[in-house]
């Protein structure tokens, strides 16, 4: 995994954040076990402590349910990663149009933009692949 942790705030809510959008993304597949605390703390540079608080968090939230006899597993509850995820979406669509507001977009005129440039990514990706 590409962990990405900076010192802003607290690394388990970083942790928390990170693996959630690792299961609504499919990289962490739904009702399959996690790797255990001690392995993801390593893989994330973390003292398996805070590794362990961010599980406790995912936990609460639903996203993972802890099994006696075969460890963490993650939802296998469709309903629940997509809402997830369009919630996450949601965020980042408000993000980048406050930040396109400040530099003089309107919102259409982001859309725009937006779709212009998702157009020619599109066509630079079927360019490679002929």
């Amino acid at each position: 995994m590409n962990w990405i942790l900076v010192n802003d705030r607290p690394i388990y809510i970083q942790l928390t954040e990170q693996i959630t959008q690792y299961i609504v993304a499919g990289i962490f597949k739904p009702g399959t076990r996690m790797a255990c605390v001690r392995d993801l703390a390593a893989d994330a540079g973390v003292n398996p402590n805070t590794m362990q608080r961010a599980m406790a968090e995912l936990e609460r939230n639903g996203l993972v349910k802890t099994h006696r006899t075969t460890g963490r597993m993650i939802t296998e509850d469709m309903e629940m990663l997509n809402n997830i995820r369009n919630e996450l979406a949601g965020a980042r669509v408000a993000e980048f149009l406050d930040g396109m507001k400040t530099i003089g977009f309107s919102p259409k005129e982001a859309a725009a933009l937006l779709t212009q440039r998702a157009e020619a990514m599109e066509d630079k990706k079927e360019g490679q692949t002929a």
